[in-house]
Parts: structure tokens; sequence; C-alpha cells
């Protein structure tokens, strides 16, 4: 119950914080994410709307105000690019799920407290301060320890503390931090908090402070001398060792706290009677949460509008649940026990042999399991196989290889009596990402053969925005709980620590779940069967493609690399020296607020190119890509911030991933993106820059073995031939048939004549490949320098030209509103979801009645809408490459060339000189015949003694 006391309690919700802390609670566990049966993530709005209802609940507010990000650029970040620039990258779910949440807080009328430029801290900081002078207790929902800076005891602002999970405590879903806790967690009262920082850093906003001081020495001086300004006055009574640090990193120092402090007097405006609880329109909100299957939350309702200040009514009608294209989720089973064999002896072994050679059926293969030490294939030691023939809980086996204790045969001796059957087609096998146990055999010599299916696989064909992981997998679909990893092995332990009958249960429950969740994944399958045969023609034969190419990894020359790193530090100097020039005064090319008194004050140059910040004007890239050819320094400005960022990103940090081979294994992530594309990682090389001088010069650094060549296969135009094919644009037709030059025509078109220049030709190739990618007027006139006004008509031009194009495009929108899908050449299908209350009520109309014109989609759903219109053609292109790898590994088999890489719609070959006049044409064959179009595809193959010299 709340305190006694007559003051309104007003409850702030750190919104971001409670979002993500939900996200991580669920989504990033072995687990997976919360996801309906459509495959809508909502670990998000599970784990906020659960924590919320808990702390309504302890403290009964009066008030309630929700702070989120707005994701843009705010102040800090216009005073240091590089505030926050250690943040991964939000993942894409997340989003999704969080746009869900925000939806839902407006429709249980919970005011959404946003503001341009500034972060919620700012906002939350702002409120509470405003809040306490109107006479209210003021409690902040937070996981951020950098909101204990605004604890008051005098207003009666406190933070509620989520701590490293919901619950900190059993009795209560946060704690409540006063001066006597900041003290506890940071050593220093809420006074100090931005002192403390300016001092010793915060690495996870990327603030630096001084260098060398740490939280220790920080309280000391803090301590003694009550604020970094005395800190600072005092320096000659400081100890040598800390003033010289201090001295040194002075300017850091005072950045550091202006990046620290909370901003409480933001100009936003405030309604206190919207702030306060007064309850909500149950149906809407019913609906809503019948649609994320959030069931828990239906059935207390009641609950909901008592806490949020409202007064319960009858229950409204049930609201009709959408049929699911997957199964509801079942209510989850206790972790069942199994009765596995323990294979420990040859006579065992035996028996288990026997066994599966009876079972060649491909319709009905044995489930496999690989238990390791490591994640990484060529790191693992294998310590366990397993395998179930069977559904019945006794028809599983755990073979233990690599335990510290208990009865095992040798592993040479295992592998040698299986490998007739793993090495062999006629044993039909079923594995879940059978591409990591097709390596980690492989490291044991054994040639894994036969794999007719793949869980994971086939999971994201059907649903490629779902959870592929295995536990995520057998919740959904079967109903069974799975043992966390964590709690099976201890930290700092491998599987290898764990007793023996432990881990029988544990891979045998995950064969087992593969075994039975197969045919149920199959059957879901067989109701669409482009996507069926999506999965046989390119998903499984690419499989083992792809574990070749994670095998052979590419040589790297590191001793290039660091000449290339001298190199470009000389250019970034050179360049600086000739902006300072240029500029007629030094300056800190990294620094926005200097950049922004260069540009606007000194250089005078046009203001209204740019935006009004906390700190000045902004500089970001936008800004200065529209200030280029105003005067000299901004090319050198944009050069030098390009250069910069390649250096650190590639040329600094492939040598660090370089294995004791020489190579670098990328990872190639099969079931990872909606769109079918692949994904690589460690390192990531598909985002390798592309046809720029500078991608020439890293790849240069990729090599093949000493004496071989390197070859480059890609595809000419391949998107734009896919728009053609599935367009049916005729003029585009004739084009490729005739081999005419599109771009070229397409310059034609727009400009009405048959001569146009090679600058009219790239504004054509600018447009065409805009078109695909949802290029608007305004990007498309900073890429060609024109007024927005011209760009706009260059684009309506071309619609006009193209029309079926353009028929096309809105074809594909008006199907992701109505089916709430679009669909590849191969039938490969990427999902869109929209809120009810938006084109969500459109769902199930027929898509050729929909009129577009009379449609106002949001930001976020008109961001989808460009997603749909984009995903057949970035998702043909994925199949389109997909299939060409299938097919270049298949012809290169008889010879000693070797497919090693693939970014985007490039192939890279190693191969012997002499093997050159025979190869090539295999390989433009196999990927001109990769899908058949009704335009022709073309391939280009190159060679050359480095990747660069191949292009």
């Amino acid at each position: 119950m709340p305190p006694m006391t007559d003051k309104p309690l007003l409850l702030l919700v750190d919104g971001h914080s409670l979002a993500f802390r939900s996200y991580y609670a669920f989504a990033k566990g072995r687990d997976g994410g919360l996801r309906t049966s459509t495959g809508i993530p909502t670990s998000v709005c599970f784990g906020f709307l659960k924590s919320l209802l808990e702390v309504l609940e302890q403290l009964q507010p009066t008030a309630l105000g929700v702070a989120f990000d707005l994701g843009g650029p705010t102040f800090r970040h216009e005073a240091d690019a590089s505030y926050k620039a250690n943040r991964a990258e939000t993942p894409e779910d997340f989003l999704q799920d969080n746009t869900n949440l925000v939806e839902l807080l407006r429709l249980l009328n919970l005011p959404i407290l946003v503001q341009p430029g500034y972060e919620a801290d700012d906002i939350l900081g702002t409120v509470a301060r405003r809040g306490a002078e109107q006479g209210y207790r003021v409690r902040i929902l937070s996981g951020d320890r950098d909101l204990f800076q605004l604890v008051d005891p005098v207003a009666d602002i406190a933070v509620l503390y989520l701590g490293s999970s919901f619950g900190p405590r059993k009795d209560a879903p946060a704690n409540e931090v006063g001066p006597q806790q900041v003290i506890e967690k940071l050593g220093v009262p809420p006074e100090q908090v931005i002192d403390f920082k300016a001092l010793c850093g915060d690495s996870s906003d990327n603030i630096p402070g001084v260098k060398g001081i740490g939280p220790k020495t920080a309280i000391a001086l803090l301590e003694t001398w009550g604020d970094l300004d005395n800190v600072y006055a005092h320096l000659n009574a400081i100890k040598p060792a800390w003033r010289s640090k201090l001295e040194a990193d002075r300017e850091a120092a005072f950045h550091s706290r202006m990046l620290a402090r909370i901003i409480t007097d933001v100009e936003i405006p405030l309604d206190w009677e919207q702030l306060r609880l007064t309850g909500f329109e149950e149906e809407p909100v019913l609906t809503r949460l019948t649609e994320l299957e959030l069931q828990a939350f239906q059935r207390q309702v009641d609950r909901l509008q008592r806490l949020f200040g409202g007064t319960p009514t009858a229950n409204a009608a049930p609201v009709a649940t959408p049929e699911p294209l997957i199964p509801t989720e079942p209510e989850p089973a206790p972790v069942p026990v199994l009765e596995p064999r323990v294979i420990a002896t040859e006579a065992a072994l035996a028996d288990l042999v026997d066994e599966l050679l009876l079972h060649t059926d491909p319709a009905d293969p044995v489930a496999w399991d690989t238990e390791t030490t490591d994640l990484d294939p060529a790191k693992a030691t294998l310590v366990g196989l397993g395998c179930a023939w069977g559904e019945a809980i006794d028809q599983i086996a755990y073979i233990p290889l690599g335990h510290r204790e208990g009865s095992q045969l040798p592993t040479a001796q295992v592998l040698e009596v299986l490998r007739p059957i793993l090495e062999s087609a006629d044993y039909p096998k079923v594995f879940q990402n059978a591409k990591f146990d097709r390596r980690v055999l492989l490291h044991q010599g054994i040639r894994l053969a036969g794999v007719v299916a793949d869980t994971l696989l086939a999971s994201y064909v059907l649903n490629p925005e779902g959870e592929h992981n295995l536990d995520a997998l057998v919740r959904q679909w079967l109903g069974i709980t799975t043992r966390p990893y964590s709690e099976l092995v201890p930290k700092k332990q491998t599987i290898a620590d764990v007793v023996i009958a432990e881990v029988a249960q544990y891979c045998g429950l995950d064969c087992h779940g593969v075994k039975r969740l197969l045919p149920k994944l199959q059957a879901a399958l067989a109701d669409t069967p482009a996507l069926a045969q999506l999965l046989a023609a390119v998903e499984l034969p690419l499989e083992p493609v792809l574990a070749a190419m994670e095998e052979r990894g590419i040589r790297v020359d590191v001793d290039y690399l660091g000449q290339l790193s001298q190199e470009l530090e000389t250019d970034l100097q050179r360049l600086e020296e000739q902006a300072h020039a240029a500029a007629g005064q030094p300056f800190n090319l990294s620094s926005p607020k200097q950049l922004s008194e260069l540009l606007f004050e000194s250089l005078g140059l046009n203001r209204k190119k740019s935006r009004k910040t906390k700190t000045g004007y902004s500089t970001d890239a936008a800004v200065l890509e529209k200030l280029q050819g105003d005067h000299p320094v901004i090319d050198l400005i944009l050069e030098h911030r390009t250069l910069s960022k390649l250096k650190s990103t590639y040329v600094d940090a492939l040598p660090t991933l370089v294995a004791a081979d020489g190579r670098v294994h990328t990872d190639f992530n099969q079931a990872v993106t909606a769109t079918g594309r692949l994904s690589s990682s460690n390192p990531n090389l598909q985002n390798i820059p592309v046809r720029t001088e500078f991608s020439r010069r890293i790849r240069q650094a990729f090599l093949p073995r000493p004496g071989w060549w390197l070859a480059a296969a890609d595809y000419s135009q391949i998107e734009l031939r896919i728009l053609a094919h599935l367009s049916q644009e005729p003029r585009l037709l004739e084009a490729y048939r005739s081999g005419l030059d599109v771009h070229r025509l397409t310059a034609q078109l727009l400009f009405d004549r048959e001569d146009v220049t090679d600058e009219e030709r790239r504004l054509g190739k600018t447009i065409n490949f805009g078109v695909i990618y949802g290029m608007g007027a305004q990007r498309f006139a900073r890429t060609m320098g024109c007024s927005t006004r011209e760009a706009q008509g260059f684009i309506e031009r071309y619609y006009e030209r193209y029309p079926a194009v353009f028929a096309y495009l809105q074809g594909l929108e008006r199907q992701a509103i109505a089916r709430g899908y679009v669909e590849t050449i191969l039938g490969r299908r990427r999902h869109f979801e929209f809120s009810r209350e938006g084109l969500g009520k459109l769902r199930g109309q027929d898509p050729d009645g929909l009129d577009l014109s009379q449609l106002k989609p949001d930001r976020f759903e008109a961001q989808a809408l460009r997603q749909a219109a984009n995903a057949p053609i970035q998702g043909s292109s994925a199949d389109l490459i997909k299939r060409a790898m299938v097919l270049v590994e298949q012809a290169l088999a008889p010879h000693q060339a070797q497919l090693l890489l693939t970014v985007h719609d490039e192939l890279v070959v190693e191969l012997p000189p002499e093997e050159w006049d025979m190869v090539a044409p295999l390989i433009r064959k196999a990927m001109e015949a990769a899908v058949p179009l009704t335009v022709p595809l073309v391939a280009e193959v190159r060679h050359g003694n480095t990747w660069m010299a191949a292009k």
C-alpha cells in the first residue's frame, strides 16, 4: 500500500528502459521470445504491462506518464558524434514490438511523453520537477542509474529501480531508491552523480570521463572537494598521479558532465489533467489484446480498468480471433522425463547401430544432435551424440564421448562405427540447424550425408519473422517446456562438466523434440506448396554449401592492412590540414559544436540548410550533403568522416578476426533476415562498401592461396531484371531482351529525347534503383543535386513512362494490407501486420478493391508499405543468388576450384589458374540458369590475384 500522505502520487515510466528490459527478459533467452501464432513479437508488450501492473498495484498512483526517446539525434549527439555510438543496432523485432506497445498504451489512455531533440531522461527530469512543484510525490520507474541524479528527498522525488530483473524483491516489483540507496549503489549522493560520471565516464553511453580515473578515485575526489569545479580549482592540492590525468583530460571532464546532466527545463507542453488516470474504453483494448494473443491480460480487463483509474464494466462480447497461420502456443507442460539409452559399451553401440540400420525411409528420418563445449564449431570439443528414431520416450539414445567423468567409449571408436550411417544418404537424418552439427562432425573426420530435413530452416521458411530456436519451436508446436541451458550448465563450466545422465535427458529431449516437431512443420508447409518447394529446392541444398564455405574461409593479407592503416592515418592528417587551410582556422573535425560554429558563424553558411539544436546548428551527414558546393571545406569534412569510419570498421578490425590458418571464417546466417537474404557475422562481410574507391582498397586485402586466383562473379542489374519480370513492364522487357542500356533508356524517356549525356544517364540509373528501394523526392533531390520539385517531377514522369511498374508496386502495397503478406518469384513470403485502428481494419478485403489514394497511413505504416513494395524484389534476388550458389557448388565439385564467399549478388571463387578456361563458363552458366525469368539473366566472371583485381 502507498504511504499515508495527502499528496497525490505521480508515476513516471522510463518507456525505453522498461521496454528493453522486457525484450531481453524473454527474447534473448534460450527459450526464445514471446510471439503470436502469426509471428508477431510480444515480449515487450507482455513484460512491460506485467511490470507496470505490479507497480500500479503497489503504489496506486493518481497520475501517470510514459516517456520515450523519439529515436532521432538529440542535442547530445550534436555535441558529440560518438555519444552512445557503441550501442548495438536495435533488433528489428524489438522495433515492431515497441510500436505495438505504444499503440496499446494509447488505447489504455496513458499519456506518451516525447520531445524532439531530447532523450526520455530529460523529459522525465522535467516532468518530475514540475510535478513536484504541482504538489505531487514523484516516483520514476526505470532500470537506468543515470536517473539517480534526479532523486530529491526535499521535493519528494525518488526512483523505482528495476535492478537486474523484474522483481528484485519477492514482495515488490521494484526497489525505491532514495539518497542512501544511491550512495550504496554508486558511492556518491544524488547531487554528485553528474560529477561522478564526468570523472570516471560511462562506457554504456560512450561518455569518456578522465582517462585513468576510476569509480574509487572519483568517489575519493568528490568526498574531498565536493564537485567537479572545486576539484579543478584545487588541482595543486591533489596528488601528482591524479593531477596529471585530470590536467590532461580537463576538456573531456567538463564535456562528459554536459553529456551526463539530465535537463530539467525542457520546453514540453503539459496538461496535468491528461496525466490523471481515468480509465479506458474496453472494447478497443480487448480487441488489441486478442490480436496480440495476450490472453493473460484479456482475463484481467477489470483489474486493468481499476488500476488505470476507471470503473470496471460488464464484460464486453468476446472478440473474434483471426485464423492463425501456425498453431496458437499450447499451455506449457512440465519438462518431460524420457528414457534414453546411454551408450557406454561396445555391445550397446552395436545394438544401437542395428536399430538405426532399419531406418531408411526419407519420410521418417532419424533425428540427430551434437553436444559440444563451444558454439564455434572450429573450437568446439564433441561431448556427446544423441539420436531419436521414433516419438516414444524410449526411442532415444545418447552417446557420451567427452564428459570429464563417467563411463564412455573413445570418440574415434564410436565415430568409426557410426561412419557408415552418418556418411550415407541411405540413412535419412533431420537436425535442428544442421550446418552447426555438420561442421562439428567434419572436424571429427565425418562428412555428414543424408540430411533430408532441418526444423530450423522449415520454421524460417514458414514464418521468417518468427523465432526459430528449438526451445521456442517445441513450446509453440508441442507445448513442451525445455530445461534452460543456463540451468543445466553452471557458469564458467561447459556441458562436459555435467553428469552424463543429466545431459542424456537434455540432449534426448532435443532429439525427441525435433523428431516430433518435423511432421507438424511438414504438414504446415504442405498447406502452401510453394514454401515446401522453396525449402526443398533452395534452403536445404544451400545448408551444406554454406557449411563448406565457412570451413574454407578466405585468406587475408594482414601486412597489407597494417600498411593501409598507416596510409589512411596519413590521409586523415592530410585531409585535416587541408580542411584547416580551406576554413582559414584550425578546428576539431570530430566536434559537432566546433563544426557548427565554423560553418554557420565563422563562414556564414546558409543556416536554413540545417536545424537548431541545444548546442548550435546540426552538422550531421544530411546537413553536410545539403551544404556540398557551398564551401570547399564541406567536401573535405565529409571525406574525412567517411575515411575515419571505414578505417576503424574494416582496416583495423579485420586483422583481429584472422584465424591461425591466415584466413577469416565468417558465419553465414541462413535464417535471420525477414527478406530471405543471407547475413554474415564474425566478420560481417555483407557490409563491405560496394563500387567505391575504398571498397577496391579493402578488396585488395583478400587473397587466394599462393599461386591461385580469385574469381568474382556477379549479376548485371539483377534487381532491375527482377522488377521487369515481376511487373511485366513492356519497355523494360524489350530493353533487356534486346540488350539495350536500360539506364540510358530511362534517361531518354524522362528527357523525351534520344541523345542524353552521361550525367543524364546517371540520373536514369539513380531513379531506376531508387524506385526499387522507395527513394522519395527529397532523397533523390539530394543525390542528384536538384530541387525537390524537379525530383518529384522526374519520379512522376518515371511512373508515366513505366506504368506497369507503378501498377505492380501499388499492387504489392494492396496485397500487404489485404492479405498480410507479399511473395517472391519462388513463393517466399514476408508478413506484415497493421493496427486494427489503422490499415489493419482492411485485412481480408479484396486487394484490387482497395483505393490507396484514400488511405492515410501513419509513419510506421508508410514505412511498412515501402518494405512491402521492395520485399518481393529483394527477396527474389536472395532466392536467386542462393539457388546460384547451389548450382555453382555442384558445377565446381569435379574441380579444385572452391566457392568461398557471397556478398549481395556476387560470388567469390578460389581456383588454380589452369582451371580458369574450364571453370569460368561453368560459373556463368550456373548463375544464369538459377531461376528462369522472362528476361535474360547476365552474369560476369573476372579473375585476379586479389579480390580487387578480380573486380
